[in-house]
Protein backbone atom coordinates (compact mmCIF):
# COMPACT_ATOMS: atom_id res chain seq x y z
CA UNK A 1 0.00 0.00 0.00
CA UNK A 2 1.53 3.31 -0.97
CA UNK A 3 2.14 5.53 1.45
CA UNK A 4 0.44 9.23 1.41
CA UNK A 5 2.76 12.23 1.90
CA UNK A 6 1.35 15.44 3.36
CA UNK A 7 2.37 18.21 1.76
CA UNK A 8 2.36 21.46 4.27
CA UNK A 9 2.90 24.36 2.71
CA UNK A 10 4.22 27.23 4.80
CA UNK A 11 1.68 30.01 5.16
CA UNK A 12 2.21 33.40 6.20
CA UNK A 13 2.97 33.95 9.83
CA UNK A 14 0.10 35.82 11.77
CA UNK A 15 0.33 38.40 13.44
CA UNK A 16 -0.53 38.56 17.16
CA UNK A 17 -3.07 40.53 19.20
CA UNK A 18 -0.50 43.27 20.06
CA UNK A 19 0.72 43.30 16.59
CA UNK A 20 -2.77 43.92 15.31
CA UNK A 21 -3.43 46.22 17.99
CA UNK A 22 -0.34 48.34 17.44
CA UNK A 23 -0.98 48.83 13.35
CA UNK A 24 -4.65 49.59 14.32
CA UNK A 25 -3.50 52.45 16.76
CA UNK A 26 -0.74 53.76 14.63
CA UNK A 27 -3.20 53.73 11.49
CA UNK A 28 -5.56 55.79 14.03
CA UNK A 29 -3.12 58.07 15.42
CA UNK A 30 -1.84 58.77 11.65
CA UNK A 31 -5.57 59.51 10.86
CA UNK A 32 -5.63 61.67 13.60
CA UNK A 33 -2.82 64.02 13.33
CA UNK A 34 -3.29 63.85 9.38
CA UNK A 35 -6.92 65.21 10.17
CA UNK A 36 -5.55 68.16 13.17
CA UNK A 37 -3.40 69.27 10.16
CA UNK A 38 -5.40 70.08 7.92
CA UNK A 39 -7.69 72.18 10.08
CA UNK A 40 -4.50 73.97 11.08
CA UNK A 41 -3.43 74.57 7.74
CA UNK A 42 -7.61 75.36 6.58
CA UNK A 43 -7.75 77.73 9.82
CA UNK A 44 -4.49 79.25 8.44
CA UNK A 45 -5.15 79.70 4.87
CA UNK A 46 -8.96 81.59 6.06
CA UNK A 47 -6.72 83.83 8.40
CA UNK A 48 -4.34 84.75 5.63
CA UNK A 49 -7.11 85.97 3.42
CA UNK A 50 -9.08 87.44 6.15
CA UNK A 51 -6.87 88.77 8.60
CA UNK A 52 -3.48 88.31 6.97
CA UNK A 53 -1.86 91.48 9.05
CA UNK A 54 -3.44 90.55 12.07
CA UNK A 55 -3.03 86.94 12.32
CA UNK A 56 0.96 86.82 10.62
CA UNK A 57 2.47 89.16 13.55
CA UNK A 58 4.69 88.32 15.94
CA UNK A 59 2.47 90.26 18.37
CA UNK A 60 -0.43 87.36 17.47
CA UNK A 61 2.01 84.58 18.12
CA UNK A 62 3.87 86.20 20.76
CA UNK A 63 0.48 86.10 22.60
CA UNK A 64 -0.62 82.78 21.41
CA UNK A 65 2.57 81.45 23.12
CA UNK A 66 1.60 82.31 26.07
CA UNK A 67 -2.42 81.62 26.16
CA UNK A 68 -1.92 77.81 25.60
CA UNK A 69 0.76 76.51 28.04
CA UNK A 70 -2.20 76.82 30.95
CA UNK A 71 -5.16 74.97 29.41
CA UNK A 72 -2.62 72.65 27.79
CA UNK A 73 -0.78 71.64 30.76
CA UNK A 74 -4.27 70.80 32.08
CA UNK A 75 -5.27 69.08 28.95
CA UNK A 76 -1.64 66.74 30.03
CA UNK A 77 -2.48 66.14 33.34
CA UNK A 78 -5.94 65.04 32.00
CA UNK A 79 -4.29 62.15 29.44
CA UNK A 80 -2.77 59.79 31.90
CA UNK A 81 -6.18 59.06 33.60
CA UNK A 82 -8.32 58.78 30.38
CA UNK A 83 -5.25 56.58 29.35
CA UNK A 84 -6.33 54.52 31.85
CA UNK A 85 -9.72 54.21 31.38
CA UNK A 86 -10.81 56.56 34.12
CA UNK A 87 -11.24 60.71 34.37
CA UNK A 88 -9.93 63.53 36.74
CA UNK A 89 -12.61 66.46 37.18
CA UNK A 90 -10.39 67.40 40.09
CA UNK A 91 -8.08 69.59 37.85
CA UNK A 92 -9.16 72.84 37.92
CA UNK A 93 -9.74 72.68 41.59
CA UNK A 94 -6.63 71.61 42.86
CA UNK A 95 -4.38 73.82 40.88
CA UNK A 96 -6.55 76.59 42.29
CA UNK A 97 -5.65 75.89 45.43
CA UNK A 98 -2.50 74.76 44.91
CA UNK A 99 -2.02 78.51 43.73
CA UNK A 100 -3.78 80.30 46.85
CA UNK A 101 -1.49 78.05 49.12
CA UNK A 102 1.68 79.26 47.06
CA UNK A 103 0.43 82.98 47.13
CA UNK A 104 0.09 82.38 50.94
CA UNK A 105 3.61 80.96 51.75
CA UNK A 106 4.71 83.80 49.00
CA UNK A 107 2.88 86.65 51.02
CA UNK A 108 3.96 85.44 54.69
CA UNK A 109 7.22 85.40 54.02
CA UNK A 110 8.12 87.91 50.99
CA UNK A 111 6.15 90.94 49.72
CA UNK A 112 5.80 91.78 45.86
CA UNK A 113 8.90 94.21 46.49
CA UNK A 114 10.88 91.39 47.89
CA UNK A 115 14.15 91.32 45.95
CA UNK A 116 17.60 89.02 46.46
CA UNK A 117 18.42 85.32 47.14
CA UNK A 118 16.08 85.08 49.46
CA UNK A 119 13.15 85.82 47.49
CA UNK A 120 14.22 82.94 45.09
CA UNK A 121 14.05 80.83 48.00
CA UNK A 122 10.70 81.53 49.46
CA UNK A 123 9.12 81.20 45.62
CA UNK A 124 11.04 77.67 45.53
CA UNK A 125 9.50 76.66 48.96
CA UNK A 126 5.85 78.40 47.71
CA UNK A 127 6.08 76.13 44.50
CA UNK A 128 7.47 72.80 46.52
CA UNK A 129 4.48 73.59 49.02
CA UNK A 130 1.64 73.33 46.16
CA UNK A 131 3.33 70.29 44.52
CA UNK A 132 3.25 68.82 47.88
CA UNK A 133 -0.13 69.89 48.36
CA UNK A 134 -0.62 68.43 44.75
CA UNK A 135 0.65 64.81 45.26
CA UNK A 136 -0.90 64.52 48.36
CA UNK A 137 -4.65 65.53 46.98
CA UNK A 138 -3.95 63.23 44.11
CA UNK A 139 -3.07 60.18 46.32
CA UNK A 140 -6.33 61.20 48.21
CA UNK A 141 -8.36 60.58 44.41
CA UNK A 142 -6.04 57.46 44.04
CA UNK A 143 -7.43 56.17 47.70
CA UNK A 144 -10.81 56.94 46.87
CA UNK A 145 -11.01 55.26 43.29
CA UNK A 146 -8.75 52.08 44.07
CA UNK A 147 -9.34 51.55 47.78
CA UNK A 148 -12.96 52.89 48.47
CA UNK A 149 -13.98 51.82 45.06
CA UNK A 150 -15.63 54.31 43.72
CA UNK A 151 -16.05 55.44 39.91
CA UNK A 152 -13.23 57.97 39.11
CA UNK A 153 -15.85 60.79 37.38
CA UNK A 154 -17.81 60.81 40.99
CA UNK A 155 -14.52 60.30 43.13
CA UNK A 156 -12.79 63.27 41.34
CA UNK A 157 -15.97 65.27 40.87
CA UNK A 158 -16.11 64.98 44.69
CA UNK A 159 -12.55 66.07 45.46
CA UNK A 160 -12.83 68.62 42.95
CA UNK A 161 -15.05 70.36 44.74
CA UNK A 162 -13.71 69.77 47.98
CA UNK A 163 -10.30 71.28 46.48
CA UNK A 164 -12.31 74.53 45.49
CA UNK A 165 -14.70 74.85 48.95
CA UNK A 166 -11.18 75.10 50.77
CA UNK A 167 -9.57 77.40 48.22
CA UNK A 168 -13.10 79.56 48.65
CA UNK A 169 -13.01 79.31 52.46
CA UNK A 170 -9.14 80.31 52.43
CA UNK A 171 -9.59 83.43 50.48
CA UNK A 172 -13.37 84.39 51.13
CA UNK A 173 -13.72 84.02 47.49
CA UNK A 174 -11.75 86.96 46.86
CA UNK A 175 -8.70 87.34 44.54
CA UNK A 176 -5.15 87.55 46.13
CA UNK A 177 -2.80 89.67 44.47
CA UNK A 178 0.86 90.88 44.35
CA UNK A 179 3.34 88.27 44.18
CA UNK A 180 7.76 88.86 44.15
CA UNK A 181 8.66 89.16 40.46
CA UNK A 182 10.61 86.09 41.17
CA UNK A 183 7.29 84.36 40.38
CA UNK A 184 5.59 86.35 37.88
CA UNK A 185 8.98 85.18 36.35
CA UNK A 186 7.16 82.24 35.45
CA UNK A 187 4.02 83.30 33.76
CA UNK A 188 5.55 86.04 31.88
CA UNK A 189 9.61 86.06 31.58
CA UNK A 190 11.70 83.96 28.90
CA UNK A 191 14.06 81.47 28.54
CA UNK A 192 16.50 81.06 25.57
CA UNK A 193 14.07 83.64 23.88
CA UNK A 194 11.03 81.68 24.51
CA UNK A 195 8.19 82.17 27.01
CA UNK A 196 9.13 80.32 29.77
CA UNK A 197 4.99 78.92 30.19
CA UNK A 198 5.93 76.95 26.70
CA UNK A 199 8.97 75.92 28.21
CA UNK A 200 7.71 74.39 30.91
CA UNK A 201 4.39 72.78 29.10
CA UNK A 202 7.29 71.12 26.28
CA UNK A 203 8.93 69.47 29.25
CA UNK A 204 5.93 68.58 31.08
CA UNK A 205 4.83 67.20 27.50
CA UNK A 206 8.34 65.41 26.75
CA UNK A 207 7.83 64.06 30.14
CA UNK A 208 4.67 62.29 29.70
CA UNK A 209 5.74 60.75 26.52
CA UNK A 210 8.50 59.36 27.08
CA UNK A 211 7.07 57.83 30.70
CA UNK A 212 3.87 56.57 28.25
CA UNK A 213 6.33 55.05 25.21
CA UNK A 214 9.65 53.59 27.12
CA UNK A 215 8.71 52.89 31.03
CA UNK A 216 6.67 49.91 32.56
CA UNK A 217 4.48 51.82 33.86
CA UNK A 218 3.36 53.16 30.42
CA UNK A 219 2.90 50.20 29.51
CA UNK A 220 1.06 49.19 32.39
CA UNK A 221 -1.15 52.01 32.06
CA UNK A 222 -2.29 51.00 28.56
CA UNK A 223 -3.51 47.52 29.35
CA UNK A 224 -5.14 49.11 32.66
CA UNK A 225 -6.93 51.00 30.30
CA UNK A 226 -8.12 48.23 27.54
CA UNK A 227 -8.72 45.77 29.74
CA UNK A 228 -8.61 46.19 33.41
CA UNK A 229 -9.48 42.30 34.41
CA UNK A 230 -6.34 41.49 32.22
CA UNK A 231 -4.05 43.81 33.89
CA UNK A 232 -4.65 42.30 37.17
CA UNK A 233 -4.46 38.25 35.88
CA UNK A 234 -1.28 39.55 34.38
CA UNK A 235 -0.15 40.74 37.40
CA UNK A 236 -0.23 44.72 37.26
CA UNK A 237 -0.57 46.15 40.76
CA UNK A 238 -3.48 47.86 39.68
CA UNK A 239 -4.04 49.74 42.82
CA UNK A 240 -0.14 51.04 42.29
CA UNK A 241 -0.58 52.54 39.03
CA UNK A 242 -3.86 54.49 40.02
CA UNK A 243 -1.89 56.10 42.32
CA UNK A 244 1.07 56.70 40.36
CA UNK A 245 -1.39 57.88 37.29
CA UNK A 246 -3.46 60.42 39.75
CA UNK A 247 -0.48 61.97 41.39
CA UNK A 248 0.76 62.70 38.04
CA UNK A 249 -2.26 64.20 36.84
CA UNK A 250 -2.27 66.47 40.02
CA UNK A 251 1.37 67.90 39.62
CA UNK A 252 0.37 69.21 36.27
CA UNK A 253 -2.53 70.29 37.25
CA UNK A 254 -0.52 72.17 40.47
CA UNK A 255 2.36 73.73 37.70
CA UNK A 256 -0.74 74.54 35.31
CA UNK A 257 -2.69 76.80 38.34
CA UNK A 258 0.62 77.94 39.18
CA UNK A 259 1.36 78.94 35.59
CA UNK A 260 -2.51 80.96 35.32
CA UNK A 261 -1.58 82.46 38.75
CA UNK A 262 1.91 83.93 37.71
CA UNK A 263 0.67 85.58 34.75
CA UNK A 264 -2.56 86.70 36.39
CA UNK A 265 -0.40 87.84 39.15
CA UNK A 266 -3.41 86.89 41.03
CA UNK A 267 -4.97 83.63 42.48
CA UNK A 268 -8.21 83.01 43.12
CA UNK A 269 -11.05 80.26 43.36
CA UNK A 270 -12.77 80.58 40.18
CA UNK A 271 -9.87 80.72 37.46
CA UNK A 272 -9.76 78.70 34.72
CA UNK A 273 -13.57 77.20 34.84
CA UNK A 274 -14.07 76.89 31.45
CA UNK A 275 -10.68 74.83 30.89
CA UNK A 276 -12.15 71.67 32.47
CA UNK A 277 -14.01 71.31 28.86
CA UNK A 278 -11.31 72.22 26.77
CA UNK A 279 -9.05 69.87 28.80
CA UNK A 280 -11.68 67.14 27.93
CA UNK A 281 -11.71 68.48 24.26
CA UNK A 282 -8.26 68.74 23.44
CA UNK A 283 -7.72 65.01 24.60
CA UNK A 284 -10.39 63.60 22.35
CA UNK A 285 -9.67 66.03 19.61
CA UNK A 286 -6.01 64.97 19.88
CA UNK A 287 -6.76 60.74 20.01
CA UNK A 288 -6.99 59.87 23.71
CA UNK A 289 -10.27 57.31 23.81
CA UNK A 290 -12.49 58.52 25.91
CA UNK A 291 -12.95 54.55 26.99
CA UNK A 292 -9.53 54.27 27.91
CA UNK A 293 -6.71 51.97 26.45
CA UNK A 294 -5.23 54.24 23.88
CA UNK A 295 -3.82 58.02 23.10
CA UNK A 296 0.12 59.63 22.51
CA UNK A 297 1.31 63.26 23.83
CA UNK A 298 1.97 64.41 20.58
CA UNK A 299 -1.71 63.87 19.75
CA UNK A 300 -2.67 65.89 22.74
CA UNK A 301 -0.17 68.64 21.60
CA UNK A 302 -1.31 68.82 18.08
CA UNK A 303 -4.60 69.58 19.08
CA UNK A 304 -3.53 72.16 21.82
CA UNK A 305 -2.15 74.01 18.92
CA UNK A 306 -5.42 73.39 16.83
CA UNK A 307 -7.50 75.21 19.57
CA UNK A 308 -5.17 78.12 20.08
CA UNK A 309 -5.14 78.78 16.58
CA UNK A 310 -9.15 78.28 16.06
CA UNK A 311 -9.16 80.57 19.55
CA UNK A 312 -6.69 83.33 18.33
CA UNK A 313 -8.60 83.61 15.00
CA UNK A 314 -12.45 84.03 16.38
CA UNK A 315 -10.97 86.64 18.00
CA UNK A 316 -9.83 88.17 15.54
CA UNK A 317 -12.33 87.80 13.42
CA UNK A 318 -14.21 89.33 16.47
CA UNK A 319 -16.77 86.46 17.55
CA UNK A 320 -17.54 86.74 20.95
CA UNK A 321 -16.22 84.32 23.76
CA UNK A 322 -20.14 82.29 23.88
CA UNK A 323 -19.74 81.62 20.21
CA UNK A 324 -16.36 80.24 20.79
CA UNK A 325 -17.27 77.82 23.77
CA UNK A 326 -20.33 76.86 21.37
CA UNK A 327 -17.24 75.95 18.55
CA UNK A 328 -15.90 73.62 21.17
CA UNK A 329 -19.10 71.69 22.63
CA UNK A 330 -19.86 71.05 18.89
CA UNK A 331 -16.39 70.38 17.92
CA UNK A 332 -16.23 67.45 21.28
CA UNK A 333 -19.40 66.12 20.46
CA UNK A 334 -18.24 65.55 16.63
CA UNK A 335 -15.04 64.17 17.70
CA UNK A 336 -16.31 62.02 20.18
CA UNK A 337 -18.82 60.51 17.34
CA UNK A 338 -16.12 60.47 14.55
CA UNK A 339 -13.75 58.55 17.68
CA UNK A 340 -16.84 55.95 18.22
CA UNK A 341 -17.79 54.92 14.59
CA UNK A 342 -14.10 54.44 13.76
CA UNK A 343 -13.81 52.27 17.30
CA UNK A 344 -16.97 50.21 15.67
CA UNK A 345 -15.12 49.68 12.78
CA UNK A 346 -12.26 47.85 14.22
Amino acid sequence: MQETKVITVPSEPQAGPSAVWTRRWVGTLHSNLIWLCLVDLLMCAGMTAGAPSLFWSAANFNSMAVQFPGYGILALAMVLPMITGGIDLSIIGLSNLAAIIAAFVMQSLAGPAASGVSVFLVVALAVATALAAGALAGALNAFVISRIGVSPILATLGTGLVFSGLAIAMTNGTAIFGFPQAFTWIGDGQVIGLPAPVVVFALIALALSLTLSRTAFGARAYLLGTNAVAARYAGIDVRKVILRTYVTSALCAVAAGLIISARANSAKADYGAAYLLLAILICVLGGVSPVGGSGRIVGVVLAVVTLQIMSTSLNLLGVSNFAAELVWGAVLIFTMAVSRVERGKQ
